[in-house]
C-alpha cells in the first residue's frame, strides 16, 4: 500500500511538471470577445484552404500573429509587479477592517496596464478570501509604486501565515484573460470576532448590574442620587432631593477598592460550543475593560489579568491562539470580591466549586445564574 502512494505521488508529481512546463504558473480565460476571435479565425482559416486563396492566407496569417501578439503584451504587463498588503495592528475575525494593498511595478520603462487584483480562497482550508472585492489598476508606470485602500475580512480567529492573492489583466485586446496567483507570507494574528450578540449583550448587561450593586457603597467619591431601598441608612438620606421630589432620596458613594472581574473560560467542551463562548468571553473583555474595572481572565492552563499582566489586547490575542480540550480540573478563583462569571458546558462540575456564586454562560442559551 505503501508503495502504491508513492507510485501515485510520482505521477502526480510528472503530471504537475509537465503541466508547469506548458503552463507555467499562469492562467488564462477567454473573453466572449476572444471567443468570437477564435470562432473568426478558424472560418477564416477553414476558407483559406478550402478556397487556396492567398489573400484569406495573409487575413489568416494577420489574425494569428494578431493572438501571438495579445499573449505577449499580457504576459508583459504582469511580469515584475511586487504586492505588498498593509493591514491594521488590531484584526478581529469576521469583522471588515481597513487596510490598503501597494502594487510596485519593477520594469524600468514598460508600465502595466489594466491589473485587477482579487483574493483567492484557501485551497487547503477551502476557507474565503479575505479580499472580497477585487481592486482595479488602471496604469502602473515603470518604477513606481501605487497604493489603494481596501477592506479585508479574514473568516475565522488564529495564526494566518499565507494569503492567496490573484493578478489578472486581459490587456491589450481583451481577447484572453491572463493571472498569476500571488501568495504573501507573513504572520497576523487574528482575533476573535468581537460582533455582538443577544446572549453577549445580556450577559454583559448583567455583569455591569453586578459590578455597580456589588461595588456602591461608603467611599469618599459622590456616586449618584437614587430613591431609597430596604437597608439604606438614615445618614444616607438626602433631605434637599427628598424635600425636591416629596420621596426619600439617597447619596450613594463608591468604595474605595477597584471594580474587579474574574472571568473563567471551560476548555473542556466540544469545539463548536467552545468556539461560541470564546467569542462571547472576547465580547465580555473587550467592553469591561473600557470600564475602568481590572479583569482576570483564567483557564486550566492559563492566567491573565487587565491591567496588571497587560492590555486588553494582550488578552485578546491569548484567546485568539487557544484551543480546546483543556484539563478537566476545576482551579481555584483567585480573587476574592470579584464579580464572577462562568463559561462551561458542564455546570454540575462547579456546584460544588468556589466560584459560587456566579454568571454562567452554558451555550447559546445564555442561562443567568450559578449559587
Amino acid at each position: 500500500m505503501q508503495d502504491h502512494a508513492v507510485i501515485n505521488n510520482r505521477r502526480l508529481s510528472r503530471t504537475a511538471r509537465i503541466r508547469k512546463l506548458f503552463l507555467g504558473r499562469w492562467q488564462y480565460r477567454v473573453t466572449w470577445p476572444g471567443a468570437a476571435f477564435a470562432t473568426a479565425t478558424i472560418v477564416v482559416g477553414v476558407f483559406a484552404f478550402l478556397s487556396a486563396n492567398n489573400l484569406l492566407f495573409l487575413v489568416l496569417s494577420a489574425m494569428l500573429a494578431f493572438g501571438i501578439v495579445s499573449g505577449f503584451l499580457s504576459r508583459l504587463v504582469l511580469a515584475g509587479l511586487e504586492l505588498e498588503l498593509l493591514l491594521p495592528e488590531h484584526v478581529s475575525a469576521r469583522m471588515p477592517a481597513s487596510a490598503s494593498v501597494r502594487l510596485r511595478n519593477l520594469k524600468y520603462l514598460t508600465p502595466s496596464f489594466s491589473i485587477e487584483l482579487s483574493g483567492r480562497p484557501d485551497p487547503d482550508t477551502d476557507l474565503a478570501p479575505i479580499l472580497a472585492t477585487p481592486v482595479y489598476f488602471p496604469l502602473i508606470p515603470g518604477r513606481s509604486t501605487l497604493e489603494a485602500p481596501v477592506e479585508v475580512t479574514f473568516p475565522r480567529r488564529g495564526c494566518h501565515r499565507d494569503n492567496l492573492f490573484a493578478l489578472s489583466t486581459s490587456f491589450p485586446f481583451g481577447f484572453i484573460g491572463k493571472g498569476t496567483i500571488v501568495p504573501l507570507h507573513r504572520e497576523t494574528i487574528v482575533y476573535p470576532s468581537l460582533s455582538p450578540s443577544s446572549e453577549a449583550e445580556q450577559l454583559l448587561a448583567d455583569v455591569t448590574g453586578e459590578i455597580e450593586s456589588r461595588f456602591r457603597g461608603q467611599g469618599l467619591d459622590f456616586h449618584r442620587v437614587r430613591p431609597w431601598e430596604s437597608g439604606d441608612t438614615a445618614r444616607m438620606v438626602d433631605w434637599r432631593n427628598t424635600a425636591h421630589t416629596g420621596a426619600l432620596q439617597v447619596r450613594e458613594f463608591t468604595r474605595e477598592e477597584r471594580r474587579s472581574v474574574e472571568i473563567y473560560l471551560d476548555r473542556c467542551a466540544d469545539p463548536d460550543w467552545f468556539e461560541d463562548a470564546l467569542e462571547t468571553c472576547a465580547y465580555l473583555l473587550w467592553h469591561l475593560s473600557d470600564e475602568n474595572t481590572d479583569v482576570a481572565l483564567r483557564t486550566d492552563a492559563d492566567s491573565y489579568s487587565i491591567p496588571a499582566t497587560g492590555d486588553v489586547y494582550g488578552a485578546l490575542q491569548l484567546l485568539a491562539l487557544m484551543g480546546s480540550g483543556g484539563r478537566s480540573t476545576v482551579p481555584d478563583p483567585e480573587l476574592g470580591d470579584a464579580v464572577k462569571v462562568l463559561f462551561t458546558s458542564r455546570p454540575e462540575v462547579f456546584d460544588a466549586s468556589k466560584w459560587q456564586p456566579a454568571l454562567l454562560f452554558t451555550g447559546k442559551l445564555y442561562t443567568g445564574r450559578l449559587g
